[in-house]
């Protein structure tokens, strides 16, 4: 599902830093003063290759598919999830415990699977909470490093952005006397700075806030399903659950779960 708040936000930053250049510039033409091919291989190359000196090179490589979850949302509906753990509690209490392995096979969260298997082979309650707590922090770990290059990326990006307006500076002063080249380096000094703040605040810490978000949806729906499972392991009763389940929900959900359930 296209996650077009991420898309409009990238866009519309764009936009809006080339609707000031143009407007505060005089015209369109204003742009071609903020391209230089130096301050792109100084900033941007500087960057990804010192981001690429940090992490592991798979997981530079996988840069791209990292970021395409910044545009794609994953569809999290804990309503579906809730009704789903107080349907298997009321036939594990109807039916016992044993009753839900036909239901296993049709289940497809790997998380949610793995932990009714769990239950209905009898597991001890602490085993499966702790089998399933390393299962949650295990993806919160693997997360984490996938947003490592974009943290990298969001620091990398400005430093060298420093370090092209250093070399620009530098140059500057040794060719006072050279007035076309003056004016070259003074803009090479000035425009890797533009790009390095674009880079980390367009690209890089908006795109590692995104992944964070999406995390914190992924690991909600997580603890949902881990206290329904422990719920369902002790037999607690249908309504409680409900009740339980629901409170990890913000007001507004919670009514419209209420109204679906006839509650």
């Amino acid at each position: 599902m296209l996650d077009l708040a991420s898309v409009i936000g990238v866009i519309t930053g764009v936009v809006m830093v080339v609707f000031g250049i143009v407007t505060a510039g005089g015209g369109v033409g204003a742009l071609s003063m903020f391209f230089d091919l130096p301050s792109v291989f100084i900033t941007f190359g500087g960057g990804l290759a010192c981001a690429l000196t940090s992490v592991p090179l798979s997981r530079f490589l996988s840069m791209p598919k990292y970021a395409k979850f910044v545009f794609t949302a994953p569809v999290y509906d804990p309503s579906s999830i809730i009704k789903m753990l107080i349907t298997f509690s009321e036939k594990a209490r109807r039916e016992g415990i044993l009753a839900l392995e036909d239901d296993i096979a049709e289940l497809t969260d790997p998380f949610m699977k793995k932990g009714i298997q769990l239950v209905v082979d009898g597991t001890e309650p602490e085993k499966i909470k702790n089998v399933l707590q390393i299962e949650m922090d295990k993806i919160l770990d693997r997360h984490g490093q996938n947003q490592l290059v974009f943290d990298k990326l969001d620091s990398f990006f400005p430093a060298f952005g420093m370090i092209g307006t250093l070399i620009g500076l530098v140059l500057m002063l040794t060719q006072l006397s050279n007035k076309e080249a003056l004016g070259q380096s003074l803009s090479t000094a000035l425009v890797t700075t533009f790009y390095g703040t674009i880079g980390a605040n367009i690209i890089a810490h908006p795109f590692k806030t995104k992944l964070e978000d999406r995390d914190s949806q992924e690991m909600l729906i997580k603890d949902i399903m881990l206290e329904g499972i422990m719920s369902i392991q002790a037999g607690e009763n249908p309504r409680i659950l409900k009740d339980k389940l629901i409170s990890f929900l913000a007001p507004s959900m919670r009514e419209a779960i209420n109204r679906e359930m006839g509650d």
